[in-house]
């Protein structure tokens, strides 16, 4: 069994180091909840260091709530600081003659792109002004990967850390079971969802498909997680 991991990273975080050695691909903020060009290449050069894969993680932008609600944005400004975002990502990049492997929306936004197809054909018109060679993570069979795959490269995501409802949306981290916290459970979720099943909150099992593995890198157990991952699970 092996799978890739991917991790949000550059997040103001300090486990960002440690965590390195254990995944394959980065999701890196670029200045929507968290970040700016400084954090970015700190990030991306911590990453070329352990021949990780770096992606840039924009989001809503909304660092007083670190990008995990919904915020009140016209369609234009919302685009426009999506695309700040990803051109600050890739002007980091280019300074460091690395290429953007992938994009993955953070917190509220990419819950939202699940199921609001507005907000998923936005996100998509602004990736299309760039030359899209990237992959996109995304949630298998979400709105926004329906919409996305005849003209992207989709690397389907799946979470580590999170319990999901029946629908494959993902539990609210308000509710109390929302993070996976024991490090069995967490293997056991992840090697069901490798196998193609999944156990939801509700006891439900339903199909699903994960070409990449979220850890995230705020979870206080994201560094036991790692390499708990990496001895049990592959």
């Amino acid at each position: 069994m092996k799978f890739n991991i991917n991790c949000d990273l550059g997040e103001g975080m300090s486990n960002d180091k440690e965590l390195m050695p254990y995944i394959n691909e980065c999701n890196i903020a670029c200045g929507g909840h968290f970040g700016n060009l400084n954090t970015i290449i700190q990030t991306i050069q911590l990453a070329k260091k352990h021949n990780v894969l770096v992606g840039a993680h924009p989001s809503f932008p909304d660092k007083e709530n670190f990008g995990r609600k919904n915020i009140t944005i016209s369609d234009v400004d919302l685009a426009q600081s999506l695309h700040e975002q990803i051109s600050l990502f890739l002007s980091a990049c280019s300074q460091l003659a690395i290429k953007m492997n992938h994009i993955k929306l953070h917190g509220a936004l990419y819950n939202l792109s699940c199921n609001d197809a507005k907000i998923a054909q936005l996100v998509l018109d602004v990736y299309l002004q760039f030359d899209h060679k990237f992959k996109l993570f995304v949630p298998y069979q979400s709105v926004i990967a329906q919409l996305a795959q005849k003209k992207f490269k989709l690397s389907y995501e799946a979470f580590i850390d999170r319990r999901y409802n029946d629908d494959l949306s993902l539990v609210n981290r308000k509710h109390k079971n929302a993070i996976i916290k024991n490090l069995k459970n967490a293997c056991k979720q992840v090697k069901s969802i490798y196998s193609g099943h999944l156990t939801t909150l509700n006891g439900h099992h339903t199909k699903i498909k994960a070409d990449t593995f979220c850890l995230h890198g705020d979870n206080p157990k994201a560094l036991e997680l790692a390499q708990y991952l990496q001895k049990q699970c592959q």
